[in-house]
């Protein structure tokens, strides 16, 4: 049942979207404003190199070990005092980890850092799907992830600037002031009545968590075809970016021996293009709903994978690389908030509790695959990388196709294919 939303000020709206923003670009930026360095980390800490795909996985694991109880806490007490512990944190640990002497500390408080996603995910995308509209929502979701994506766009050039002048100690400690800044725009522009006070139709419950019945709906959400398809597609999907984000270094600065500042450079076509695919989501998703954006990603999607599976036989140039995951990128940019608002719907469960296990799930398959493609050698050359993130990208369509299959699951996607 889709109740109305809080009403708003168009000022209070705007500024609650850009300070959900400013947190979730934080949370990208912890890792990549700091790639570039992460050769000088390992070196630092007496560490071997490949260690830096491991670093960047725990991460990610770090996103999925809160939301499947954080999403169903804001649920019942509502999503800003979540919000804001989830900021308070991400900030601390970025500055503890200036502290840090030995590779085991920097993972473990990378994994903590990793734990502000989880609250990006379980707490704030719910919030927005509860105050916009299906349509609304979906363009909102986008912009704010072409928001999000100035990070890995900018975010490795701008390490690459940066460390001409500054440490990689340095510049967690500036991450440490912009989580600051975000703590305290989160805390003036999250609305207080979201989450608990709208889903529940009263003020927040006071009764505590009661956990056998919380296992049972997570339960049923495992058990849930379409949702579990969408979930682990949404994973697959990402899968390819995501490997490249965590081993280009070492195929870039370790590999084609360039200097950081180049290796930002190559990432800016590859992150323009997943913007690009937002924006043409922006344009398509009113006018042919939202299933069939998922199905019209596909094409430059497949295109890209296809051609780096294909490329991988043959003496693959860096450019040729860059290209194809453009291409892949842009179908990615399409697909991915439009596949996201469908996963989320797929079950009539409360949505923090939903986007959650949406999360961890997607999340897992991520960390999990990303660190399997680390271990089988994708990181060693660029024919490597291009053959097996192909691969795994493409496996996304069989959990995809069967996602399709199922039947709409509420009358609101049903308007939205008209």
């Amino acid at each position: 049942m889709h109740n109305q939303p809080p009403r708003s000020s168009p000022i209070r709206l705007t500024g609650f979207c850009l300070a959900i923003a400013l947190f979730e670009c934080l949370t990208y930026l912890a890792s990549d404003l700091v790639m570039p360095a992460m050769l000088k980390v390992t070196q630092d800490l007496d560490a071997p190199a490949d260690q830096i795909p491991y670093a960047f996985n725990l991460y990610l694991l770090g996103g999925v070990m809160l939301p499947w109880l954080i999403g169903p806490l804001s649920d019942r007490y509502g999503r800003r005092p979540f919000m804001l512990v989830g900021c308070a944190g991400f900030a601390l640990a970025c500055a503890a980890i200036t502290q840090v002497t030995s590779m085991h500390g920097f993972n473990g408080l990378r994994l903590i850092q990793g734990m502000g996603l989880g609250f990006v995910i379980a707490v704030s995308y719910p919030a927005i799907q509860e105050v916009f509209c299906e349509s609304t929502a979906v363009k909102v979701m986008a912009l704010l992830g072409n928001v999000a994506l100035l990070s890995p766009l900018l975010g490795p050039l701008a390490g690459g600037l940066l460390l001409q002048w500054l440490s990689w100690r340095e510049l967690f400690m500036l991450l440490a002031g912009l989580g600051t800044v975000s703590w305290l725009a989160l805390w003036w522009f999250i609305p207080r009545n979201i989450g608990a006070t709208r889903v529940l139709g009263k003020t927040p419950a006071v009764e505590p968590l009661d956990m056998r019945s919380l296992v049972r709906r997570y339960g049923a959400l495992l058990g849930h075809s379409g949702f579990m398809a969408a979930s682990v597609a949404l994973g697959l999907m990402s899968l390819p970016l995501i490997a490249w984000i965590g081993l280009s270094p070492l195929l870039l600065i370790q590999g084609q021996g360039l200097s950081p500042l180049l290796y930002g450079a190559w990432q800016i076509p590859v992150f323009s293009a997943v913007i690009l695919g937002n924006l043409l989501l922006n344009a398509l998703v009113e006018r042919v709903g939202v299933r069939r954006v998922v199905g019209y990603s596909l094409w430059p999607f497949c295109t890209g994978l296809i051609t780096l599976v294909i490329a991988s036989q043959f003496s693959l140039s860096l450019p040729v690389l860059i290209g194809a995951l453009s291409v892949y990128a842009i179908g990615l940019g399409m697909g991915n908030a439009a596949l996201y608002r469908l996963a989320l719907f797929a079950s009539e469960d409360s949505k923090g509790l939903v986007s959650a296990m949406v999360g961890m799930i997607s999340i897992a398959v991520m960390s999990v695959a990303g660190s399997l493609l680390a271990l089988l050698g994708a990181g060693e050359s660029l024919e490597s990388f291009a053959l097996m993130v192909g691969i795994a990208g493409v496996c996304c369509l069989l959990p995809l196709r069967l996602f399709r299959s199922q039947p709409l699951p509420t009358p609101e996607f049903a308007v939205a294919e008209e």
